[in-house]
């Protein structure tokens, strides 16, 4: 039996691949790299670190993996990581494109996929060609999939446009250049005639081509039926030998002691590998094979110059269209990530201090959704169960990658099922039921949102409460949410969602403590505040977390209040911070721009519930805690003592505030519920109404047509009994004619005398026949006006 090892290089059927090259591991070096990490971020921009504070990049990250394409998860990344940059018209601009690609993906999703396009071989087909370089296959199918794939979404996008006569408008911006795009289908056609799927080159590209590599089967099928001939015919039963291929060429490896039976040039000798022999009378047959071998290979690039030329005439165009193909996956990524995350279209508006009013120019969808909303309070900002983008994607990972765990586990008890094989039913059944039990539990465990109802006067909020209690979470909510409309995505919060356009977003969230320059945590604050201060404009939004902390407390609040009076003046156009001074909560009694906010704290359970009390400012539970932990009662006495009467008062207060504020939302939320049950219930109203009128509109058509359809089958009937009449009253009279004529030539025949009785008895005849016809003239006549009478009843 014939054996082939591939020792050497490649097969003699396939062409020669580059040799494999290994790599040396290089060392890993390990650098304490903490010094230079903390030099490089106080050396950024107040934005610039503002964007690190948020996590900004992440966000840009989960974007970008929507994109179908590796240069599209580029453009992605580097067009959001530039939201520093965009002016209030682009962000109108990518808004809209947002939107056009969301509809898009409603009425023609299958065709904004752009996964199947290898953009980087598209890229490396642009480049070749232009450096005067032979085009390979898999890029001239790269060039050719692009091709087909503008021209199939140039149809798809013409058929969605058809479905709704006002989407032409709201397309335009996004798939104008896609549509006028001019695609060749020659060089398509031409593509595919010569290139396979694989990349490979068609035997029909050229005639050339095919005598050359048939040729080559031949030249490779005679060398393996003689390699099989000179093994067979050794008679060296204790060697071992087999067919292996060294630089192209056949040659027989033998193992063992004795030598060959037969002729050849030793190649290589090792006492583990064996003797590499090439017999002499294989020498020609590889030669002429190597020769067949260059000249497929000249023919094949013969023919890939060829088409290089043609696509060199259409490189522009191809250039155009693979960039605008970037342009609508960049635009596409956008809007998957919206519509995943269900986000909703933001009213984003620029400020107009001059008549100091606020300026709105948004999609008429968006301002249409606005309006509806119940109340008619001006609002600066409005996010309705806004959600942290970040929680929600890690949340939606768990509970997916959870899905995942349940489905694989019950595939496996399933197919060892099937198989027969052993399984443990009791151990594999609590397994999936631990992990369907998890899956329950993430979907009860779902992000809390929060509600940002910031009116339009309002200039600085704080928001106070205790740690863990979403602070932070909620200012950062806050600030990825202004930079995610500002760059063209949805706001994930519910409708309506108003929201200002601002030029920049400035944080100061976190430790700032910098062993480098010698700065405490305090310190790092103050600078990174000091300079937010300098950049900030009045369209601007600022972002302080724990205002004033880090030192002393009456210190700290003299300095929280200074600087947040400061932002409010001449500053920012919002700022939002949060703080543990009790101090900063009397803001918003020296001024009107400041409102207080609370984070709510379940005393119950002992935990915050994660959720934003409006005009409430916080108060203190440490001594209520302490008691519900089982602290001393006299300690605790003694600590409301030296509290003293003014703080218990001050708290009493802000309870009742708290208490009064969580009725009215529990009343608002019935009130709007019944609202929407009385909708809901005019909405039935009105459709069993439709519904009666269009019952009582089908069944005077049916009675009218059933009338019709009677009156039609009794004029046929009265028609057809009238004819028949006819004919037996035409019949009748033939009948009695025809006896009269008989009884006429009867009288003649007999006497004289009877011929005047027989004549009389003629005319009685005739009298009685015209008498029959009258008859038959006034049932005819009855007829018509039974036929009238009939339908004039119906």
């Amino acid at each position: 039996m014939l054996r082939l090892s591939i020792t050497g290089l490649t097969s003699p059927l396939l062409p020669t691949p580059a040799p494999a090259v290994r790599l040396r591991p290089r060392p890993l070096i390990r650098l304490r790299l903490s010094a230079l990490a903390a030099g490089a971020a106080s050396s950024l921009s107040p934005s610039a670190r503002s964007l690190r504070l948020l996590e900004w990049g992440k966000v840009c990250e989960a974007v970008a993996s929507f994109a179908g394409t590796a240069h599209g998860r580029d453009a992605t990344k580097k067009q959001l990581w530039e939201v520093e940059d965009v002016s209030y018209e682009k962000s109108q601009r990518l808004l809209q494109e947002t939107e056009a690609a969301v509809w898009l993906l409603d009425n023609a999703g299958g065709a904004m996929d752009f996964s199947g396009l290898d953009t980087v071989a598209i890229e490396s087909a642009i480049h070749c060609v232009s450096g005067g370089a032979v085009i390979k296959g898999l890029e001239a199918v790269a060039v050719a999939s692009l091709m087909l794939f503008a021209e199939s979404l140039q149809v798809n996008i013409k058929a969605a446009m058809k479905l709704d006569e006002g989407s032409r408008s709201r397309l335009t911006t996004l798939t104008e250049t896609i549509l006028d795009a001019a695609i060749n289908r020659s060089l398509v056609k031409s593509i595919q005639d010569i290139v396979d799927d694989d990349g490979s080159v068609k035997d029909t590209a050229s005639p050339e081509l095919r005598r050359h590599r048939e040729r080559v089967q031949l030249l490779e099928s005679r060398l393996y039926q003689l390699m099989d001939k000179l093994m067979r015919s050794a008679d060296n039963e204790a060697s071992l030998s087999e067919v292996c291929i060294v630089n192209g060429r056949c040659c027989i490896r033998t193992t063992g002691d004795k030598s060959s039976t037969f002729d050849g040039l030793l190649l290589s000798s090792g006492s583990d590998a064996g003797n590499m022999i090439e017999p002499i009378a294989a020498v020609l047959l590889n030669d002429e094979l190597q020769e067949s071998r260059a000249l497929v290979a000249k023919a094949e690039l013969d023919v890939l110059s060829k088409l290089t030329d043609k696509i060199l005439l259409e490189l522009d165009s191809i250039q155009s269209l693979l960039q605008e193909t970037i342009r609508l996956d960049k635009v596409t990524a956008r809007a998957k990530y919206s519509i995943a995350y269900d986000g909703t279209f933001p009213d984003l508006y620029l400020p107009n201090f001059e008549n100091e009013t606020v300026t709105s120019a948004t999609s008429g969808s968006a301002k249409e959704t606005f309006s509806t909303h119940p109340t008619k309070k001006a609002w600066k900002l409005y996010m309705p169960n806004a959600y942290h983008p970040l929680l929600l994607q890690k949340y939606q990972e768990n509970l997916d990658s959870a899905k995942r765990d349940v489905a694989s586990a019950a595939a496996e008890i399933r197919r060892r099922r099937i198989y027969g094989q052993d399984i443990a039913e009791d151990q594999l059944a609590s397994v999936l039921d631990s992990m369907k039990l998890r899956v329950s539990q993430l979907e009860k465990d779902q992000p809390v949102p929060v509600d940002f109802m910031i009116a339009e006067e309002t200039t600085v909020l704080v928001i106070t409460g205790p740690n863990t209690g979403g602070k932070t979470i909620s200012l950062k909510t806050v600030g990825l949410a202004s930079l995610m409309a500002k760059i063209g995505l949805y706001i994930l919060a519910s409708e309506p969602v108003k929201i200002p356009w601002f030029n920049a977003v400035y944080a100061d969230i976190g430790d700032e403590q910098s062993l480098t320059q010698s700065l405490s945590t305090f310190s790092g604050h103050l600078k990174q505040i000091g300079a937010i201060r300098a950049e900030s404009t009045s369209e601007s939004l600022v972002l302080l977390d724990e205002v004033g902390a880090g030192t002393n407390p009456l210190e700290g609040a003299a300095l929280g209040m200074s600087l947040l009076e400061s932002f409010a003046e001449v500053g920012s156009f919002l700022t939002l911070a949060t703080t543990h001074h009790g101090e900063l909560k009397t803001l918003k009694y020296s001024n009107n721009s400041f409102e207080n906010a609370c984070v709510e704290f379940d005393e119950e359970n002992l935990k915050p519930t994660f959720k934003i009390l409006w005009g409430i400012p916080g108060r203190s539970n440490a001594i209520n805690i302490a008691e519900r932990l089982g602290l001393p009662s006299d300690i605790v006495e003694s600590s409301r003592r030296l509290l003293g009467t003014a703080g218990a008062e001050i708290n009493a207060l802000i309870m009742d505030m708290e208490r009064f504020k969580q009725d009215y939302q529990q009343d608002l939320q019935k009130a709007q519920h019944l609202l929407m049950q009385s909708k809901e219930l005019h909405n039935n109203l009105e459709l069993a109404q439709r519904k009666i009128l269009d019952h009582t509109s089908a069944q005077r058509k049916r009675k009218a047509r059933v009338i019709s359809e009677y009156a039609v089958m009794a004029r046929s009937i009265i028609r057809k009994k009238f004819q028949q009449f006819q004919e037996s009253a035409i019949a009748e009279r033939v009948k009695e004619e025809k006896a009269a004529d008989n009884a006429k030539s009867e009288r003649v025949k007999d006497h004289m005398p009877t011929s005047t009785a027989a004549m009389g008895k003629a005319h009685n005849t005739d009298t009685n026949l015209a008498t029959a016809a009258d008859d038959g003239k006034g049932y005819m006549g009855n007829s018509f006006v039974f036929v009238l009478v009939l339908t004039f009843t119906f």
